[in-house]
């Protein structure tokens, strides 16, 4: 890697050579250039400085997904700061926590979304609970908001420059040039204490990642990438700066279209995208419901997914209806962006059922797994996954205790990040995934991997989405319950399913309850909302 190379430089790069190339198009229909978007990230980040930003500040963001928000990004990135980016759509409340957790200098917001923050604020201002001075401050005005219209194509963001721009605001700072140790943006994951924790990652943790995407899957100009990840999930990282570095096109898609197949499939095809990257359960319902077959889908030479298992019955039919495309499955935590990765055979077996592995470390990364009793596992055993190298983060933000946990020591000096994740070494070199560690469950004596049982219940031909939770923890043992979604519109009953769970599984992993619905509920990022299933009662 360049020294002192950074994430903006990107861009830049890209414009220099391809100034006139299309960089971004969003839900508007409207497009930007290279160099077009440059220029006005230019502007942004002369504003901020403006606006007292300086290297190291965290600017937070507030605002749909947009060629305005893209802009805004590069702009902080260009002023030296850290951007800090929350769903729009999440509690005004849990979002104002995070901008006075990280104690952002600049927020930048949308109107639609600035009053029900300005209340939020105003609420944990008059909390006897907080993180006290660092909130007083926040709420009583330290933290400068710029606040922009209804984004989309970009005219947001140029109209509220060209007001501010004819005030007397003081433009004679430019670009802060800063190191590849600094911050360049904070995401926000959910914490099992219930409070979010800022993942935390500099210019060179994104960039090795970058770099490492490079190798393996050959980016090009005349690629179009999909933009289907919010900003605040670390899939994002992958759809924004490889395109940028490579100065290929990248479709932003909005969170309407998003969400409904029919439209998703009609855009892969009219935008002729080339590389699609999404968690698995939006490829299952874009298989589903998508009517993939009526549309032209032969510019698609790249299928990656991530942040989930596949079930296998679900890729093999996807393989079949779209088999020219190389698919890949990515994994990875936030900490350390994928760190593992695994192509898929073209023709998967009709016989085969079980997940393909999570595969290989990646090349710019070490991995090691660790049992319970602190050693290296050898081929086939269980254990814990720990990366290290140059994507991984650096800890989480105010959180020092939590930061330290997260990592061990095999030498006394080289730190190992805990994934939290339990995979098997196989004989061929990859990693088989087994299951969260905090998704193990001792029942009736046994260890019990809750997404063991999930995978069991997806086998069945008629399962399209399995959630396993436990609900009455303080009971003995628990209630172990399964919520299912259905592909027939006739479900079966109770007793069907307990029969198919005995075959299937060990006494002490079948559910005690059975509850059916529609579709599991999905967190921001497309993942399945465990908290949600582990309170919510379904009809069974």
């Amino acid at each position: 890697m360049a020294p002192n190379r950074l994430l903006h430089h990107l861009l830049r790069d890209s414009a220099r050579v391809y100034p006139e190339a299309i960089a971004l198009k969003d839900f508007t229909g409207k497009s930007i250039t290279y160099r077009e978007l440059e220029h006005l990230s230019d502007r942004v980040a002369r504003l901020l400085r403006g606006m007292g930003v300086q290297r190291g500040d965290r600017v937070g963001m507030c605002m749909a997904k947009s060629i305005d928000a893209i802009a805004v990004i590069f702009g902080i990135l260009k002023a030296g700061g850290a951007y800090v980016p929350v769903d729009p759509s999440s509690p005004s409340a849990r979002s104002a926590q995070i901008f006075i957790d990280c104690s952002v200098r600049v927020l930048v917001v949308e109107n639609r979304f600035e009053a029900s923050l300005r209340e939020s604020f105003s609420a944990l201002q008059s909390s006897t609970e907080g993180p006290g001075r660092m909130q007083d401050e926040a709420c009583n005005g330290v933290m400068q908001q710029w606040v922009l219209p209804d984004v989309g194509g970009g005219e947001s963001v140029r109209y509220a420059l060209g007001e501010v721009e004819q005030a007397s605001l003081d433009w004679s700072s430019g670009t802060m040039e800063g190191e590849p140790e600094d911050l360049a943006y904070i995401l926000y994951t959910s914490g099992s204490t219930g409070r979010p924790k800022g993942v935390m990652l500099t210019h060179r943790n994104a960039l090795s990642f970058v770099d490492w995407c490079t190798e393996a899957f050959s980016p090009e100009p005349s690629d179009c990438f999909s933009s289907h990840a919010p900003l605040h999930f670390d899939l994002s990282i992958l759809d924004l700066y490889v395109a940028m570095k490579h100065a290929a096109r990248l479709v932003l898609i909005d969170d309407t279209t998003g969400k409904s197949p029919g439209l998703l499939a009609e855009l892969i095809s009219q935008e002729k995208i080339t590389v699609w990257y999404s968690t698995p359960s939006v490829l299952t319902l874009l298989l589903q419901y998508g009517k993939l077959e009526q549309f032209d889908l032969s510019a698609l030479r790249m299928v990656l997914f991530a942040g989930e298992v596949f079930p296998v019955k679900h890729l093999r039919l996807l393989q079949e209806i779209l088999p020219r495309p190389r698919y890949f499955n990515l994994y990875g935590p936030t900490e350390t962006n994928v760190c593992t990765y695994f192509e898929i055979p073209s023709g998967i077996p009709p016989d085969r059922e079980q997940a393909y592995p999570i595969g290989k470390v990646c090349g710019h990364l070490q991995g090691m797994v660790v049992g319970l009793d602190g050693r290296k596992v050898e081929t086939g055993e269980a254990g814990e996954l720990c990366i290290r190298g140059p994507s991984v983060t650096q800890g989480y933000w105010n959180l020092p205790e939590q930061s330290k946990r997260s990592y061990l020591s095999d030498d006394g000096f080289s730190d190992w990040y805990k994934t939290g994740d339990i995979v098997a070494p196989l004989a061929t070199g990859d990693y088989q995934f087994l299951g969260r560690r905090d998704r193990m469950i001792k029942r009736r004596g046994h260890r019990v991997e809750l997404g063991e049982i999930e995978a069991a219940l997806l086998r069945h031909r008629s399962v399209r989405e399995a959630g396993v939770v436990v609900r009455d923890a303080d009971s003995a043992g628990g209630v172990l319950v399964a919520v299912l979604a259905w592909d027939d519109s006739t479900r079966p009953s109770v007793i069907a399913m307990k029969k198919y769970c005995v075959e299937h599984l060990p006494a002490s992993m079948i559910p005690d309850q059975f509850e059916f619905c529609s579709s599991l509920p999905k967190t921001s990022t497309d993942k399945i909302d465990y908290q949600m299933l582990s309170h919510s009662r379904e009809s069974s």
